[in-house]
């Protein structure tokens, strides 16, 4: 028999918004990097987005690619101290539900996986945090001299996400179809569907859509939606408006 296990996406289904961008907040703040980087594209993205004209997965994949190119020429220990501020400051940001999952999960003494978008050298932090000892996160390389080249290795996509969790399920023997996973993007499509527990937390529209379309998804999932200091279970055959 195999071992059971529950994968966690990090970004907006743990943590509340994105370590990476309250990462890169922190560098302008600091002013490690130019303001006028913020002040560009990507703040009038993320106002849309704030203001319901535009859609979250664009502002995060706009605000990636500057963050990647910023990035570039910037030696990691340098930045280390913001690096731990972020998760100092903000790594309790979470939502109730997941995080009460994840004590559950440690009670039944499953497995537990971090598989995020988020760089790796924060999604660690957060893991130690959480006392979390297997993860994977966007890979961002850096030379000999520990500067970052600019180059990375994506962990924000579904089949990246899906090679992963088939590395830990052949690592740790792990049983699928008794497991647990939990997102809220369609980059974790894959992954939830690759469970026989599948949870969608505060699952966007294009998640919603392509979950109630796919029959063996929609039979299994579950959608959660945490509101302030109230969390709904809601059914997921519910029509979107």
């Amino acid at each position: 028999m195999g071992n059971i296990a529950a994968f966690f996406d990090v970004d907006g289904t743990l943590y509340r918004d994105s370590l990476m961008i309250e990462h890169f907040k922190k560098l302008i703040k600091y002013e490690v990097l130019d303001p006028a980087i913020w002040h560009g594209n990507a703040k009038k993205t993320f106002e849309n987005w704030d203001k319901r004209h535009g859609n979250y997965e664009d502002y995060l994949e706009e605000v990636a690619k500057i963050y990647i190119n910023s990035m570039k020429g910037l030696n990691k220990d340098y930045i280390d101290f913001i690096t731990n501020q972020v998760v100092k400051l903000k790594g309790d940001r979470v939502y109730r539900f997941t995080r009460d999952r994840i004590y559950w999960h440690k009670e039944q003494r499953h497995f537990i996986f971090f598989i995020s978008g988020a760089p790796e050298f924060l999604l660690s932090k957060m893991a130690k945090k959480y006392q979390i000892d297997h993860y994977k996160g966007t890979e961002y390389y850096i030379d000999e001299n520990n500067n970052f080249t600019g180059e990375i290795n994506q962990m924000w996509d579904s089949n990246s996400k899906t090679k992963a969790i088939k590395d830990f399920v052949t690592q740790y023997n792990i049983d699928l179809d008794k497991s647990y996973a939990y997102g809220d993007t369609n980059g974790d499509f894959n992954m939830l569907k690759m469970v026989g527990h599948p949870i969608a937390i505060n699952p966007v529209k294009e998640l919603v859509i392509n979950i109630q379309n796919d029959k063996e998804l929609r039979d299994k999932a579950t959608f959660i939606v945490e509101r302030k200091d109230v969390i709904y279970k809601i059914p997921v055959n519910t029509p979107i408006l």
